[in-house]
């Protein structure tokens, strides 16, 4: 097995151990954080209903900086959305990821933004 299969493998026991115990109902839809090489996508879903309520994603936006910042930024941006859509709260998936710098700018623009989790 090489290292990168390790890693992936590795990666998504933890993603189906982090989704086992995260459930986005409607009093509290799941946030979940897509961190590639080059885009961060959010989307707060309804996992009842299985409807995705809204979305934002850093393509196609004139985004500049680093990755931490851009992640802040649809952080900050999917935060927005979710205020317009009435959502206070919310439960946070990781995706697998661990909550370190990205996932932690992402999270802290969400916070300033009003979002709760």
């Amino acid at each position: 097995m090489s290292n990168l299969t390790k890693k992936l493998f590795n990666r998504n026991l933890r993603k189906n151990r982090i989704r086992a115990k995260v459930v986005g109902v409607a009093e509290r839809p799941r946030l979940t954080v897509t961190i590639s090489n080059m885009h961060v996508s959010a989307q707060i879903i309804d996992d009842t209903k299985q409807h995705t309520i809204v979305s934002s994603t850093s393509v196609g936006a004139k985004q500049a900086g680093s990755l931490a910042d851009i992640a802040a930024f649809v952080g900050a941006d999917i935060a927005k959305k979710a205020k317009k859509a009435k959502i206070s709260k919310v439960v946070l998936d990781r995706n697998g990821r661990l909550y370190a710098k990205r996932l932690n700018a992402f999270a802290e623009a969400a916070r300033k933004e009003g979002l709760e989790f």
